[in-house]
C-alpha cells in the first residue's frame, strides 16, 4: 500500500502539535532502535522522529532505512525531524481518507 498526498496530508497534520517521541543521537540506525521503533509504530501508527544535531549522517538516507526496517511509510521530512506511519493490523487507530 502507498499513501496518497491526502492521506499524507491528513498525517501530516495529525503530527503538527507532536514533539518526537525518538531521538537519533550520534549512533546509526541499531537493532534496539529499529525494535522501539516497531513498538512505538504499534502503539501509536505514527510517530515524529528527530534526528539531533550532533548525527552527521544524510537525514533523507537515515529516515528511509529506518522506515523500510521497520516496513513502515515515510510521510515527511521537516528540518531535522521525520514522521513514520505503519497501520496496526489488529487494532487500527487512525483512519486515513480515501
Amino acid at each position: 500500500m502507498t499513501l496518497t498526498g491526502k492521506q499524507k496530508r491528513y498525517l501530516r497534520s495529525l503530527m503538527v502539535t507532536e514533539t518526537a517521541v525518538i531521538q537519533i543521537g550520534k549512533g546509526s540506525i541499531s537493532d534496539a532502535l529499529v525494535l522501539q521503533t516497531k513498538e512505538t509504530l504499534l502503539a501509536r501508527e505514527v510517530i515524529k522522529i528527530k534526528v539531533q544535531n550532533n548525527n552527521d549522517e544524510d537525514l533523507e538516507q537515515l529516515a528511509t532505512e529506518l522506515a523500510e526496517a521497520c516496513d513502515a511509510h515515510l510521510v515527511q521530512i521537516i528540518g531535522r525531524n521525520f514522521v513514520l506511519y505503519r497501520r496496526n493490523s489488529e487494532k487500527p487507530k487512525i483512519v486515513l481518507p480515501e
